[in-house]
């Protein structure tokens, strides 16, 4: 017996084939609104942010080119175009002031300093609230936090008197040590924050490799703080460097003058009253070091920062 093999209809396969391609349309065309939609979202999105990026470097661009122009020349020249010829006058008479040079290296004290006890005490108070979890650190963390919620301006007539109480007005350390305390809140809770991110395991496996305290902090706790380290180095660092109030009231000698009151002093005192050229250019150099500083640590800052916004 011969068998004889049947060839199969092709007209099912044709159905299914164009069922298929009847569902897959309107995926099709949901995935192409999705990619309309994304071009748009991608559009807006550099729309947005090109236009803050012109208002955030307009002033610093504005403030960089009047730095190079004379007197006459800001008077007479456009302002916002690099025509009518530039000039060095500005930072030539900064350079050529005795006490710019004290302001700088005042201001360099008094930051590096407060970026050391900011750094070391917040390291320290985190890693020991994180690690014990008792109702005592609980308390202290909140003790602590409460700083955050009183502005410095409300408490600066006491701290006068303290400061003068225990002589350390009209000092640079006292200065350090006011600041410090007025930074330490927020950096405390961005340490305890950023400690919490580290797995209960890797300590378990430090002690039983028989890791003291000590080692699991300086050979775990550290290293994996670095980011956090950063991103409270530069807020330390721009707190101290930037601020006014507290050098005002807390100093009262030249010697102990720091760069925020060399500029006000710029800006209205002496023949440089009117002389916005080299105002704007005290601005700049002031500015440069806080770049330095964030050039530096940028990518433990975006790291830090990243761990902020994971979590």
């Amino acid at each position: 017996m011969v068998a004889t093999a049947t060839k199969p209809s092709s007209r099912p396969e044709a159905l299914s084939r164009s069922r298929a391609i009847a569902s897959a349309r309107p995926a099709a065309a949901a995935l192409g609104a999705i990619r309309g939609r994304s071009r748009i979202s991608r559009f807006a999105t550099f729309a947005l942010g090109t236009i803050w990026l012109v208002f955030a470097l307009g002033p610093i661009y504005y403030m960089a080119l009047i730095s190079f122009r004379s007197p006459n020349e800001y008077l007479s020249a456009n302002a916002w175009l690099p025509i009518g010829g530039l000039s060095l006058s500005a930072y030539s008479d900064i350079i050529h002031t005795a006490a710019v040079g004290t302001d700088f290296r005042n201001s360099a004290e008094v930051a590096l300093g407060t970026v050391v006890v900011v750094v070391a005490l917040s390291l320290a108070a985190g890693y020991r609230m994180v690690r014990q979890g008792s109702r005592y650190a609980a308390v202290s963390f909140r003790v602590i936090l409460f700083g955050i919620a009183i502005p410095i301006q409300a408490i600066v007539i006491p701290l006068y008197f303290i400061t003068n109480k225990i002589h350390t007005y009209d000092t640079l350390y006292g200065l350090v040590l006011v600041l410090s305390a007025s930074l330490i809140p927020v950096a405390v809770l961005l340490m305890v924050n950023y400690l919490r991110l580290i797995p209960r395991q890797l300590y378990d496996a430090m002690a039983v490799d028989g890791a003291g305290p000590w080692t699991t902090f300086t050979h775990l706790v550290v290293p994996m703080a670095r980011p956090v380290l950063a991103v409270i180095s530069i807020y330390a660092g721009l707190g101290a460097w930037n601020n006014f109030i507290l050098p005002l009231i807390l100093t009262q000698s030249n010697s102990d003058q720091v760069l925020p009151i060399g500029v006000y002093q710029f800006a209205s005192n002496g023949e440089y009253s009117l002389n916005v050229p080299v105002v704007m250019a005290f601005v700049m150099l002031s500015a440069l070091p806080l770049l330095i500083l964030y050039l530096g640590l940028r990518r433990q800052f975006v790291k830090g920062i990243g761990g902020f916004a994971i979590r």
